[in-house]
């Protein structure tokens, strides 16, 4: 538990001084003033995240964790949870939406098993299993307090890691069948949200199945009484092992000093959960797309970059917010002043 108390230390707000003098260079390029919208605030925060006004074309990543959930058991899900293992094989052969959308946003894919049913042998899979899925919570605590902190250092390591090879953003998918009952459950302890409010059709169940999942998380609530004060508590009885590992991961880039571009729901339900042990890790957040889920977007105090009607997961709308950035900052440093060009500034 220190470890992870002395990373939430370590997270220092980013400056805003670094944002107004990267906003200064944009408003001397050759545009009327704001004209880019978006974009201008995307490279100012990038450039803060980093803590220079002249950021470097981001090397990215894109990490995605895989996990079981216990509480499939309550039939939550569209899908029967071998395919947790399966999809984790797909990413790691190269042949999911992720990687395709990777390879178009030119970043590293890391695939990491954090606790599948059964073990996932296969090169290209990390193994950091905490155990064989999480219990049934709407019976008992998904997981021990124990295996809850192991979640957070694993993410917490592999940011170190992926800081020290100099990776400037990185982008969160997830993979478990039953994570969006589980993030449902988080977010209703986290806010204090009607179940029906913050509860989905996942990856497009029937409504039969949905009542159930709601149900589900009824019971889980009642049992554990959560207090929304105590993000750990509340990871510990509701959380997936992959959520806590994305979780710890958010702590450890804003620790070090990088951007993590947030995928859906499930991983900002995750960097809602680091953003409660630490509030200085919002600043390092890039949300990507609508998730569905405004209700946490609202508590990260964020907006997306886009809807594109997404909710596959995976990360991949984390990879497509990526091209978005890299553009941000490609017009930072390629488009000419209007000195350089010779065009008159009207200062509008």
């Amino acid at each position: 538990m220190q470890r992870i108390a002395e990373t939430c230390a370590a997270i220092l707000t980013p400056d805003p001084a670094i944002s107004e003098r990267v906003q200064a260079k944009l408003d001397a390029k050759t545009k009327p003033r704001r004209s880019l919208g978006r974009l201008e605030d995307l490279a100012c925060q990038y450039a803060a995240i980093l803590g220079t006004d002249n950021p470097p074309l981001p090397k990215k990543a894109l990490l995605v964790m895989g996990a079981d959930h216990g509480v499939a058991a309550q039939g939550v899900s569209a899908f029967p949870q071998e395919v947790t293992g399966q999809m984790l094989l797909n990413f790691a052969r190269g042949g999911a939406a992720i990687n395709v959308l990777a390879r178009h946003a030119d970043a590293e894919v890391i695939v990491v098993d954090m606790g599948v049913k059964e073990p996932v042998i296969e090169a290209g899979i990390e193994s950091a299993r905490v155990g064989a899925g999480t219990a049934d919570f709407t019976l008992q605590p998904a997981m021990t307090r124990a295996q809850a902190e192991t979640a957070l250092l694993t993410g917490i390591a592999i940011a170190r890691r992926l800081a020290a090879a100099g990776t400037h953003v990185v982008g969160l998918g997830d993979m478990g069948i039953g994570n969006t009952t589980s993030s449902s459950a988080l977010t209703a302890a986290l806010t204090g949200a009607a179940v029906e409010e913050v509860t989905g059709f996942g990856t497009g169940i029937s409504d039969a199945v949905r009542a159930r999942k709601v149900e589900a998380i009824r019971q889980g609530l009642q049992l554990h009484r959560p207090d929304r004060n105590a993000p750990l508590a509340i990871l510990e009885c509701l959380g997936g092992f992959e959520i806590a590992g994305l979780t710890g991961f958010v702590l450890g880039a804003a620790a070090q000093r990088m951007a993590v571009v947030l995928d859906g729901f499930i991983a900002s339900v995750a960097a809602l959960l680091a953003v409660r042990m630490a509030p200085s890790a919002a600043g390092y957040l890039l949300p990507s797309l609508e998730a569905g889920h405004r209700i946490v977007l609202r508590e990260l105090g964020k907006v997306p970059l886009f809807d594109f009607d997404m909710r596959l997961g995976e990360g991949t709308g984390a990879a497509l917010a990526m091209t978005v950035l890299d553009a941000s900052v490609k017009l930072l440093h390629e488009m000419a002043t209007f000195s350089a060009a010779g065009v008159s500034d009207s200062g509008a």
